[in-house]
């Protein structure tokens, strides 16, 4: 496959003129973007790293430059990762930056994918989380504000992603609001491929499910606007007890847990695979008439509080993502809705607190 990428980025295209003249058809070259992994040396950056490389983020004609950053203690770990992709020799990674120093790994990126962050252990508190947090992106925020493009657009994975994509958010200033987003990607994925697998059709005809709120397991799974083969998933599901006893919601947000139970990691190919999802659509649009979730600054659409990060449904069109207006909201998932507002609510406090706001 990446024989082809490089045959697709390199080849002269042609076609002959009705006077049999040759005419030059393809398309000037791209110049490469800039894309920084943080966290590069743990499972989800060994991960994404060669995805980016080989196109799936940002297409097959799209060249890249890796930034990977990491701890100094993961130093050692991320050499190694640079060296297994120079091995791999992809035709769109014209160059890879490793670094553990934020001011380097942030010159100039495009695109930035914040894997890296503090996750909750066995006996630490909330507040402990956030303050761990909160030193982290602060930092890489400074660093994002002061060196990387003006344009750039940034999407938070570790976890709290919601809070963690707003703390970098509030010491961002030069970057805009809406260029900072969180993933919840991978919980849209999760649901699609439970409504595809409990109907037995491809992932590619289930359509518009949503996921709203935090990416906890307080987010609400949503197929009420949802589409498979074409036809509503409700009509489909209607006695089905995974969906009529409320199993299929369960089932999405507790599956990060269930594959730490299975894998005794976290999930790490899937989260990769779904922050490309992510950001391709981001930069390269939407099917129209079909939407994708995204954490977001909340606008207020939906009574949603405003300037929290929240995952709605969107569309996107160059480059820029919009919120899905004018859907019918049953009074269940308001209910479920405002329980995920409510703890973003709570966690925007902490991390104020945090920050001394």
């Amino acid at each position: 496959m990446d024989a082809l990428f490089g045959i697709v980025g390199n080849v002269v295209g042609t076609v002959i003129a009705p006077v049999g003249a040759v005419v030059n058809t393809m398309k000037p070259k791209k110049a490469p973007k800039h894309v920084l992994i943080t966290g590069a040396a743990g499972q989800i950056g060994y991960a994404l790293a060669p995805m980016v490389a080989r196109g799936i983020m940002l297409g097959p004609d799209q060249p890249v430059i890796l930034h990977l950053l990491d701890i100094e203690f993961a130093k050692e770990a991320l050499e190694g990762v640079r060296m297994e992709l120079v091995d791999a020799a992809f035709p769109l990674l014209h160059d890879i930056i490793a670094t553990t120093d934020e001011k380097v790994a942030c010159k100039d990126v495009d695109i930035a994918v914040m894997v890296g962050g503090f996750p909750r252990k066995e006996g630490m508190e909330r507040k402990d989380v956030m303050s761990k947090n909160v030193s982290i992106y602060k930092a890489q925020a400074a660093a994002l504000n002061d060196y990387a493009h003006p344009n750039v657009k940034v999407l938070v994975v570790a976890n709290p992603a919601n809070t963690n994509a707003l703390i970098l958010l509030e010491n961002a200033p030069k970057i805009k609001p809406e260029n900072v987003t969180c993933l919840t990607r991978l919980d849209h994925n999760r649901a699609v491929g439970q409504v595809a697998e409990q109907l037995g059709v491809p992932n590619t005809k289930v359509k518009n499910v949503i996921i709203w709120g935090n990416h906890s397991s307080t987010q609400y799974p949503d197929i009420n606007h949802g589409t498979a083969n074409g036809k509503p998933i409700k009509e489909q599901v209607a006695g089905k007890s995974f969906f009529s006893s409320g199993e299929f919601v369960k089932c999405v947000q507790q599956r990060g847990a269930a594959i730490i139970k299975a894998r005794k990691l976290s999930s790490a190919l899937s989260a990769a695979s779904s922050a490309c999802d992510h950001v391709r659509n981001w930069v390269n649009g939407t099917i129209p008439g079909e939407f994708v979730s995204m954490g977001v600054y909340s606008d207020g659409s939906y009574g949603i509080p405003a300037k929290i990060i929240y995952s709605f449904p969107v569309t996107c069109s160059g480059g820029n993502w919009k919120i899905v207006q004018g859907l019918k909201i049953d009074s269940e998932s308001e209910r479920l809705m405002k329980i995920s507002a409510d703890e973003l609510v709570d966690e925007k406090k902490l991390a104020l607190e945090c920050l001394g706001k």
